[in-house]
This record gives C-alpha cells, sequence and structure tokens, in this order.
C-alpha cells in the first residue's frame, strides 16, 4: 500500500470515527431531553417545596436533609455537613474518565415574599439581629431542583458513564452571617474538589430577565470581583450651633463619597474592564444638633480585573486618608476581598459551546457582556477550569424591563425554563466526558 493510501485509510477511518462519536452524542442528548421532559413534574414539585421553605445561609438544615435523602435514594455515595450545611453526591461511572462537578447554591435571602403563590415562602427567621422574611428572592431553589433532577437521570445512566460526577450543593452562596465562614470558599478549604479529585466544575445560574429557553454565556471575566470597605471617619465632637469649634466627619464623609465617585469616572480605564464603587450604608450622630465625633462609611467595589482592582484598593485609601488629613481628621480604611472574579476558562466554554447550541438551538445560545453581580462559584473555578452559564427563567413574550430583579419581594421564576437546565448538567457532564475518557 502507498503512503498516500495509508494516509487517506487513515484520514477516512479518523472521520468515521469522528462521526460515530457526534452520532453518539446526538442520541445521548436527544435521551437526556426526553428523560427531562419525563422528571418534569417532580423538579417543579422539589422547587415548590424549597421555595415554600427557605433557609438562609448556614441553617439550611432542612434543605440538606431533603437533597440527602434524594442522593441516597438514587444510590450515590453522600456526605453531609460540609461548610456546616452543604451536601456533596458522588456517583461513579461504569467506566473510567474524568470527575466533574456539578454545583448548585441552596440558601435564601432575608426578603418578604409578595408574591401570589399558592407555595408562597411565609417562613421567618432572624437575620443580623433582626426578624426577617425567608425567600427564594435569587432562584436557588430552580438550581437545587435542576441538580437533583440531573442527579436523578445521570445515575440512570450509571453503568454508560465514563468517569465520575461530584454534585455540589453549596449553602451560603449569598454570604455567611458576620463572624461565620461558609459557602464555596470554605468547601473548597474542606477539600470538596481535592478529595474528590475533581478535574472541572459546572455551574448555572437562572434569570429573572432572560426568556424561557435562551442561554447567554461569557468566556473569561463573566461576573466580577465583590469587596466589602469601611471606612471610619473621626474628628472632634461640638455643638451644632458652633461647627468650628469642632472637626464634623459627616462633611468630610460627603467630601470622600465625592472623592471616591470620582476615582470610577476619572482616575480607571473603564475602556479594558467595567468597575463600581457603590456605597451601601452611612452611620452617625446621634441628633440634629450634635455634631458627631465619628461616622462610618460601608462599601461594595465591583470590578473585573485583578490589576484594576488592586490600583483602586489603593486609591480608595488614599483618597479617603487624605480629604481627612486635609480636614484635620482621620479616616481608617479596612478593604475586605470578597468573592474573585467568576471566570469561565475559555478553552473550556468553546468546547461546550456545540453543546450548548444544539442542546438549546443555535438561535437561543447569546454570547453576552461581563455584569458586576458577583458569584462564590468563582472559588471553584479558581482551583478547576469552571464554566458558569444563565438560562432563561422569564415568562416567552415578556419584556424584560417589566421583568421583577433577583432579590426583591416580587421575584418570580416561570419554571418551564427548569428543564433546559436539567438537560444542560446533564450534557456538561457526558460532554466533557466523552472527550476527555
Amino acid at each position: 500500500m502507498s503512503t498516500e493510501s495509508r494516509i487517506m485509510k487513515f484520514l477516512l477511518s479518523t472521520l468515521l470515527i469522528g462521526l460515530i462519536m457526534a452520532v453518539g452524542t446526538a442520541q445521548n442528548y436527544q435521551e437526556i431531553k426526553q428523560k427531562a421532559t419525563d422528571i418534569e413534574g417532580k423538579v417543579i414539585e422539589w422547587r415548590r417545596y424549597f421555595h415554600e421553605h427557605p433557609e438562609l445561609g448556614n441553617r439550611e438544615f432542612n434543605t440538606s436533609e431533603k437533597i440527602a435523602k434524594h442522593l441516597k435514594s438514587l444510590g450515590i455515595e453522600v456526605t453531609t455537613g460540609v461548610a456546616h450545611t452543604g451536601v456533596v453526591g458522588v456517583l461513579r461511572g461504569g467506566k473510567p474518565g474524568p470527575v466533574v462537578g456539578l454545583r448548585a447554591d441552596i440558601d435564601a435571602l432575608p426578603v418578604t415574599e409578595r408574591v401570589d403563590l399558592p407555595f408562597a415562602s411565609k417562613a421567618k427567621s432572624e437575620y443580623i439581629g433582626q426578624d426577617v422574611g425567608v425567600m427564594h428572592a435569587c432562584g436557588h431553589d430552580t438550581h437545587i431542583a435542576m441538580l437533583m433532577g440531573a442527579a436523578e437521570i445521570l445515575a440512570g445512566m450509571r453503568d454508560e458513564l465514563q468517569g465520575t460526577v461530584v454534585f455540589l450543593f453549596q449553602p451560603a452562596e449569598e454570604g455567611a452571617p458576620p463572624g461565620e465562614e461558609g459557602g464555596a470558599r470554605l468547601m473548597v478549604k474542606e477539600g470538596a474538589l481535592s478529595k474528590n479529585k475533581v478535574d472541572v466544575v459546572f455551574g448555572m445560574h437562572i434569570s429573572s430577565g432572560t426568556e424561557v429557553g435562551n442561554v447567554n454565556y461569557k468566556p473569561k471575566g463573566a461576573m466580577a470581583a465583590s469587596d466589602r470597605f469601611v471606612i471610619k471617619v473621626k474628628g472632634k465632637q461640638t455643638h451644632g450651633s458652633t461647627p468650628w469649634n469642632g472637626i464634623d466627619p459627616i462633611t468630610i464623609a460627603a467630601q470622600i463619597i465625592q472623592g471616591m465617585n470620582n476615582i470610577v469616572a476619572r482616575q480607571t480605564p473603564l475602556t479594558k474592564e467595567a468597575a463600581v464603587i457603590s456605597f451601601g450604608k452611612i452611620d452617625g450622630g446621634v441628633r440634629n444638633n450634635i455634631i458627631p465625633e465619628e461616622v462610618t462609611l460601608i462599601g461594595t467595589i465591583r470590578t473585573l480585573d485583578t490589576d484594576m482592582q488592586k490600583d483602586i484598593w489603593k486609591r480608595i485609601t488614599q483618597t479617603a486618608t487624605n480629604i481627612a488629613e486635609a480636614w484635620g481628621a482621620t479616616a481608617e480604611v479596612d478593604i475586605q476581598q470578597g468573592y474573585p472574579v467568576t471566570y469561565n476558562d475559555p478553552t473550556l466554554t468553546q468546547e461546550m459551546l456545540p453543546m450548548l447550541k444544539t442542546t438549546a438551538g443555535e438561535n437561543h445560545v447569546h454570547l453576552v457582556d461581563a455584569i458586576t453581580g458577583a458569584e462564590d462559584f468563582s472559588f471553584f473555578a479558581r482551583e478547576v477550569p469552571g464554566l458558569y452559564v444563565f438560562i432563561g427563567g422569564m415568562k416567552k413574550g415578556m419584556n424584560p424591563k417589566d421583568a421583577p430583579s433577583h432579590h426583591t419581594p416580587d421575584f418570580y421564576i416561570d419554571e418551564s425554563g427548569m428543564k433546559l437546565g436539567v438537560q444542560l448538567l446533564c450534557n456538561f457532564t457526558l460532554r466533557y466526558m466523552d472527550r476527555h475518557h
């Protein structure tokens, strides 16, 4: 046989193998679609239970118990009490291959529900010393239900799986209570990824402003780093009628706010990446005719680039201390690093893109800009390659401007969007295993 014939034979055999794999993968996707349809009623039922019985971060005791019970019923190895109330399930496939992590967050928010639903939350709790309503006002109830659905489907395919699936049901995504550790950072610290030798991790978030059936993705920096700052401005207390006898920290705080607004507006290269500095709380004084000794400013910093993040930290400290010093006061600046940038591995994103388009449809997969919201999925994606996407939860035909925002009492999700989420979690797993076993 000539060299040309051998090359042609090799190319044809490679092409044939590729076609067989593609056909097999397409058949798997169709099988997953049917299975997701078959269990859609269960997924909706689970979601409604969690919606009606929400629990705050690090307090998701009943939530984790129900998750663990379901996973155990599927023959999945279960570890509870991870990062206080998290659940980790391990499903070992019938064939050797990579370890795929699938993550869902499970905590609710201190929000009192206003939506008229038969399964609306009436739960109450305590948060930072206040009595509050509790609501799944960010869709984490749907995330739990979708991952439970994916676990049921994948467990039914155990013998066919070319690898292992690790289900990460993570508490306290919205932040642990003050003084406590929690969330993805603590799960990583306790070895949820390393002990299970996870190779890659996938996650998703349902969106109240994205129409059902759509998927949004962004390679590289998809969501911002989120840092918290506290600035204590110390002046000299005096009577409100004689401000010249004191040093007014309220006026100085106002100038610090103006100065810090100019950090983003005039000192940050916004054509490179977006950045935000926002003040969320100002505290100082006790009555109208006393200029207080101290004022506290609390706020958030959002960045999508680590060099910009470091520069903004430096400028915040410099701006606050210099303005205070100019008035004879002092400013103590404490910046607490929060969530890192949620980074979608570009190679992994590109590898999963054909699957996204096959599953949702070519015209329903959208490349979007980064957003300045933050996600502690970022701690998982900092350890291993990760991909985090957004799926539609808004009723078809609705104007996104009319959709109630996340973290509000009127937050609402169209449950028909969850079936696609179940499919994607399964198909992420199958495609990655197919390409890396």
